[in-house]
């Protein structure tokens, strides 16, 4: 009989203005998520992951300190205990991004996972941090990531997470699958006219060049008074071939669900030995920096 795991990804928008104080948004797009994951749930979901910054707006669009407020400590920050309780209520397991306050002054880009019976098994710091464009100032904010590329152990497998601006790099990808995941997550906030184009392309390609299944997550509408762009969703699952087999729209709020086989990591990987062929031996350049 095939191992199943059925995915839930959420793409929301912001649905309170930035001028409201910081704790308004974040209580509001707070309880906007918890419904959401209940609908999931509700629709037999057993891993779910939510978008890049979550509770808040993309405030990397301006560079302002009233953002570090939204920091919280990770495990025992309000956050990630309150996600250990609906994953407990649900049965589920979570990924859930967060703004994480290392020490004062020293925050990151992190995504907490939480097993399906509220056990809090570690986190992922983002580890390639952009500041290339007008609107994505993420070094003014972030620290990269430090942790390398943990893969957890959950209810419903072995389970990674890339976030946002880290799909460029197939470094980290490759990472991720040699130390054994089987779905890699990557909440992310993207614009249209930037990097739509390559939204299915290198995470199908990151599918089939490591051969796990891929949950891309992105997420909607236009934040103003920023207005960077086109928030453009089209969150989707791909599986170890590359194929798209579930995806949202571009506009709206979404759920989406997907059926994973997990016994298709083993058939593809069977047919493709990428692993086998490997040349570490030959790939000594990679890890140098630029002359």
């Amino acid at each position: 009989m095939s191992r199943m795991v059925r995915g839930g990804l959420i793409q929301a928008s912001l649905n309170t203005s930035v001028d409201e104080p910081n704790e308004v948004i974040k209580r509001n797009m707070t309880d906007k998520h918890l419904k959401m994951i209940d609908e999931a749930a509700e629709k037999g979901a057993q891993v779910v992951c939510l978008q890049e910054l979550f509770y808040g707006p993309y405030f990397c669009a301006e560079q302002n300190i009233r953002w570090y407020d939204l920091t919280e400590k990770i495990p025992d920050g309000e956050t990630t205990v309150l996600m250990q309780e609906v994953a407990k209520k649900h049965g589920i397991v979570l990924v859930i991004p967060i703004y994480e306050e290392d020490i004062t002054g020293v925050y990151y880009n992190t995504a907490s996972v939480i097993d399906a019976d509220g056990t809090y098994l570690g986190k992922y710091r983002k580890t390639h941090i952009p500041h290339t464009h007008p609107g994505f100032w993420e070094k003014f904010y972030f620290r990269p990531g430090n942790l390398g590329y943990p893969v957890f152990d959950t209810a419903v497998g072995k389970v990674g997470v890339y976030i946002c601006y880290d799909r460029h790099f197939p470094e980290g990808a490759r990472a991720l699958g040699l130390n054994g995941a089987e779905i890699v997550f990557n909440p992310s906030a993207t614009v249209a006219g930037l990097s739509q184009y390559l939204w299915e392309i290198e995470q199908p390609a990151h599918a089939v060049a490591n051969q796990y299944f891929v949950g891309a997550i992105n997420r909607v509408g236009h934040e103003q008074p920023w207005d960077i762009g086109k928030w453009y969703g089209s969150s989707y699952f791909c599986n170890p071939r590359g194929e798209m087999i579930a995806q949202a729209g571009e506009d709206n709020d979404e759920i989406v669900i997907a059926d994973m086989d997990m016994d298709q990591i083993e058939e593809v990987r069977q047919v493709w030995q990428f692993y086998r062929d490997r040349r570490p031996d030959a790939y000594g350049a990679l890890a140098q920096d630029l002359p």
